[in-house]
């Protein structure tokens, strides 16, 4: 197993990568992956997870970070513009058409988490994609609006709408605008504010679990108010006749957001869910991620062959 760093541009953001090819020997040239991080994190982790199994089990695999995070150029840092998101997907898809290695005709999305949504909108405008797939979907502008759970107060997303405007008008006087903070301090403080859901994104993201430097577990504040006109699952009808699959655990109370995404699908559609696993699980613990991958390899076998 090869990977090597690779970067490419995205409307004008250079987008740190790496690609992720098998040393077996390939009669020709290869079916390809882009593989999107859950939203804070980077390449390192979960999305890095997949590439290397999807590239042992025979495909080229492209797992980058988003603009403004990780690696990747863009100010402000932390910034999760939903728009920009999409984008580097795309910008994605282009570097691989340029790559001997890969079939410009055999490029699938594969996005976890955040980049769930982001792939489903990227597929729906990008006709190069042939096939998309999510790992516990989740739309990030629902997720701010509603909840995890689908069920949060909406005058909590109205205040941090009032935090996002005031940090815009302490830019414009030059101030520092600051940062929205993702996590609290302990697991304890987490499973208060997110219940099991959110001690298990702190494990992951603050602990020893899945913690990585780069990995900024912050939004810049201007995320906020972009991701209130966002809705990247306008784009799911476009996808068809090409094919989704989207795979969740039976546990997770993200699962309301890919159920959306299913329902709204005009072409060939499953929603697949790995017994026993919550979302979070499906990040690193292989006793989810290894039925996940069969059922992902299985699935691009299919819709990426000639």
């Amino acid at each position: 197993m090869a990977r090597t760093r690779v970067s490419f541009d995205s409307a004008g953001i250079e987008i740190a990568a790496h690609l992720y090819t098998s040393d077996s020997p390939a009669a020709g040239r290869r079916p390809a992956l882009v593989v999107g991080h859950p939203g804070t994190g980077v390449k390192e982790q979960t999305s890095g997870t997949y590439a290397q199994l999807m590239a042992e089990r025979g495909f080229v695999t492209l797992a980058f970070d988003a603009a403004h995070q990780g690696e990747s150029g863009g100010l402000p840092r932390g910034l999760e513009d939903p728009a920009q998101r999409v984008e580097d997907f795309k910008a994605a898809v282009s570097h691989l058409t340029t790559r001997d290695e890969v079939d410009p005709d055999r490029i699938g999305l594969l996005g976890i988490c955040a980049s769930g949504g982001y792939s489903l909108a990227a597929t729906g405008g990008d006709h190069r994609v042939k096939a998309v797939a999510t790992v516990c979907t989740a739309e990030p502008a629902r997720q701010f609006r509603y909840g995890a759970d689908g069920s949060q107060d909406p005058a909590v997303f109205q205040t941090l709408l009032d935090a996002a405007a005031q940090a815009r008008t302490r830019a414009a006087r030059g101030e520092d605008p600051g940062v929205m903070t993702m996590f609290p301090d302990t697991a304890e403080q987490a499973g208060a504010l997110g219940g099991e859901h959110g001690v298990e994104g702190w494990e992951y993201y603050c602990g020893p679990r899945g913690h990585h430097e780069r990995s900024a577990k912050y939004l810049a504040w201007d995320s906020i108010d972009r991701m209130a006109s966002s809705d990247v699952f306008r784009a799911v009808p476009l996808i068809g006749p090409r094919p989704m699959l989207q795979i969740i655990g039976e546990r997770a109370v993200t699962a309301w957001m890919a159920i959306e995404a299913h329902q709204a699908a005009a072409g060939p559609k499953e929603l697949h869910r790995i017994p026993g696993a919550s979302h979070v699980d499906l990040y690193d613990k292989r006793a989810y991620i290894d039925p996940a991958v069969d059922k992902l390899t299985d699935f691009f076998t299919t819709h990426l062959d000639k």
